[in-house]
């Protein structure tokens, strides 16, 4: 994102990176929910309030809703070049999960939002919103949504040693709070 004068936004912090190599690793598992704009549910949300376990890594058309799109989605971004490698259903009905992969922060950033944005457009040839939010069924005993991060460098895929990993995660320690509020 760019200001008036044409120089990065003060909230584009792609523009401050520093991503010279491909050193690090990243695994983004992004879960969300497919949601009917019509009742304002989860698409396939039950009727009879069936519990939710039954739709976890589901198939069938009683437990399994909108892989259609979903696997055109997966489609879509492996035309793209994005490095999907693989999706399945999450535990709550019109919950899933897709997982990209990438070397480098800026490739991976970028192919996360290209990825998000091609679902979100997808959804409008299905008549289906794309639902992010982390509780979207407020504060119930529905599954949540979340994407987390699974990233590695050279040292941490060939250390080996139980010792360096803790080193590493005790130096996160002091800035976790910043790096959770930091969105």
């Amino acid at each position: 994102f760019l200001n008036a004068e044409r120089m990065p936004h003060t909230s584009n912090d792609r523009a401050t990176m520093q991503d010279v190599d491909d050193d690090f690793w990243f695994g983004f598992e992004q879960e969300y929910f497919l949601w009917d704009p019509d009742n304002n549910l989860p698409f396939g949300f039950p009727k009879d309030q069936t519990t939710q376990g039954q739709f976890y890594c589901s198939g069938g058309a009683k437990n399994a809703f909108g892989r259609e799109m979903i696997e055109e989605h997966l489609d879509q971004c492996i035309e793209a070049g994005i490095n999907v490698e693989g999706i399945n259903a999450e535990v709550a009905s019109g919950q899933w999960e897709y997982q990209c992969f990438a070397q480098g922060a800026q490739k991976a950033g970028d192919e996360m939002w290209v990825s998000r944005y091609l679902l979100e457009r997808l959804g409008e040839k299905y008549g289906l919103a794309v639902e992010w939010h982390p509780k979207p069924l407020g504060d119930t005993d529905w599954n949540g949504s979340g994407m987390h991060a699974n990233f590695s460098n050279e040292v941490l895929r060939t250390c080996g040693s139980q010792e360096v990993y803790n080193k590493i995660c005790e130096a996160f320690r002091p800035v976790v709070k910043e790096h959770i509020d930091h969105q």
